[in-house]
């Protein structure tokens, strides 16, 4: 009988490829896109199987509180959340998974898998996994493909040979390819896009890294072994962690070792890696188009359009196009040119703009906030406070606050003083002054928040207490 497979999600990105429904606050797997749920909560959904323990998601201290609310939403309250101080790419982190997963059990076996891939069928998952069962307790590394149907430049190859049997010899990893070497591949039939899922025994890879990352090993064991418990997460060591080679599996370790094994995927996939693909895994209307949200056409074809926000999107006369509209940001672009969309955030970028950070409504633990308007020493925000929760206590240099109630209960701490207001009420924060907003109902809290002041930046904060240990955060 085989081990239980311990399950590592890698919840990274950077929200680039998918702007502006993505962005670097709120990448693609926390979005509901294709299914039910967001991409992460389908993927941690996948895992439901007897042979798979609780997973664990390794992400960035920026995405905690959203993993640790989708998870919540899904009741895996035995879930692990590891927090990566700084990215390292997949090698370091297929390290820490293996470490992890060694303190739980000397035979584990480990599943690393992205948390943003699409698979239509759970029951096709489970036996290609199970295929690489047998394998992985023997000590191969065992890595999953996907079956090309045309000459993908997006994605690498695995080169296969078939032996006959459900599990394959892997010859060699490729990078992403040219158009005319990706058709040779499609045409040889020897070759696999690379899913980017391995399965594998814990011991098996740190005898790896210890062969030829030693160093990558070295800074890992640190990192985990200088680990800290911050609320429900394991805060890798910075220091240590940063050490670490920002290098992929693939280079670090799997183009370096033998007897690597492939198990094609009995699934549809996909990695969502441009807004093509939403087009080309949904269900398309009689003139081939995909609409999503408040959408009209009007002699439209082969085309993807996707509104966020309640907004109306009105497309005119045109054939495979891409469309995206959300409260602050609007994409039009061929379909062709839907990669050249990371241009566009690296500009953004450059004239230091912030939609490529967040969007106009921006989570936070306690609830979120979405601007309404703004201008010259003024700024307008509505508040949404979850039953249960409050924000930090704090004060501002440079700004003072009104707030007014539009729906439900608030508790106010204003100076030395403690207050409820209902529906209607108000009150005014003066410049420098502690306070504090909390939600003691059972009922969303939502308020109406007027800033006014010489700087309305979302740094001009001091946090003196924070249930959600923000105190040195913006």
């Amino acid at each position: 009988m085989h081990p239980k497979i311990s399950p590592f999600i890698l919840s990274g990105g950077s929200g680039t490829r998918l702007w502006p429904l993505s962005r670097r606050a709120y990448p693609k797997q926390f979005l509901n896109l294709v299914g039910d749920g967001s991409l992460l909560q389908q993927s941690c959904k996948r895992l439901d199987d007897p042979m798979f323990l609780p997973p664990t998601i390794l992400c960035n201290n920026e995405h905690r509180f959203l993993v640790a609310e989708q998870l919540q939403e899904l009741e895996l309250s035995d879930a692990n959340i590891v927090l990566e101080p700084v990215g390292r790419n997949t090698a370091p982190a297929a390290l820490v998974a293996a470490l992890v997963a060694s303190k739980q059990s000397d035979d584990a076996l480990v599943l690393l898998m992205p948390s943003d891939h699409v698979m239509n069928d759970e029951e096709g998952f489970h036996r290609t996994i199970t295929k690489g069962l047998k394998p992985a307790s023997d000590g191969r590394v065992v890595t999953f493909g996907v079956r090309p149907d045309a000459p993908e430049t997006g994605y690498g190859y695995i080169e296969i040979e078939e032996n006959g049997e459900d599990v394959f010899d892997v010859i060699r990893f490729v990078e992403k390819p040219t158009k005319e070497i990706a058709e040779t591949y499609l045409e040889s039939g020897h070759f696999l896009w690379n899913a980017g899922i391995f399965l594998y025994s814990a011991q098996t890879m740190i005898e790896a890294f210890k062969a030829y990352a030693p160093g990558i090993l070295k800074h890992c064991q640190e990192a985990l072994e200088k680990a800290k418990t911050d609320l429900d997460f394991l805060r890798l060591d910075k220091a240590a962690y940063e050490q670490s080679e920002n290098i992929s599996l693939d280079y670090a370790i799997m183009e370096k070792i033998s007897d690597i094994k492939c198990v094609p995927l009995e699934t549809q996939w996909s990695d969502l890696g441009a807004w093509p693909a939403l087009w080309d895994i949904n269900d398309k209307d009689i003139e081939g188009n995909v609409t999503h949200g408040d959408i009209l056409l009007h002699e439209t074809t082969n085309s993807y359009a996707h509104s966020l926000d309640g907004i109306c999107l009105s497309i005119i006369g045109m054939d495979d196009v891409i469309a995206v509209a959300t409260k602050d940001a609007v994409l039009l672009a061929p379909k062709h040119r839907a990669q050249d969309v990371k241009i566009i955030v690296e500009k953004l970028k450059q004239t230091g703009r912030e939609e490529h950070i967040n969007h106009n409504r921006v989570y936070r633990p306690w609830g979120w906030y979405e601007g309404l308007d703004e201008g010259d020493r003024f700024q307008v925000k509505c508040l949404m406070v979850k039953p249960g929760k409050q924000l930090s206590l704090q004060s501002h240099h440079h700004r003072a606050e009104h707030w007014v109630v539009v729906s439900g209960t608030a508790e106010v701490t204003l100076g030395d003083k403690t207050f409820l207001m209902t529906e209607n009420e108000s009150t005014y924060i003066p410049i420098g002054t502690k306070h504090r907003l909390g939600n003691p109902g059972k009922l969303p809290t939502l308020l109406v928040e007027v800033q006014s002041g010489a700087y309305l930046g979302e740094d001009d904060i001091v946090r003196y207490k924070d249930d959600f240990n923000r105190e040195n955060e913006t």
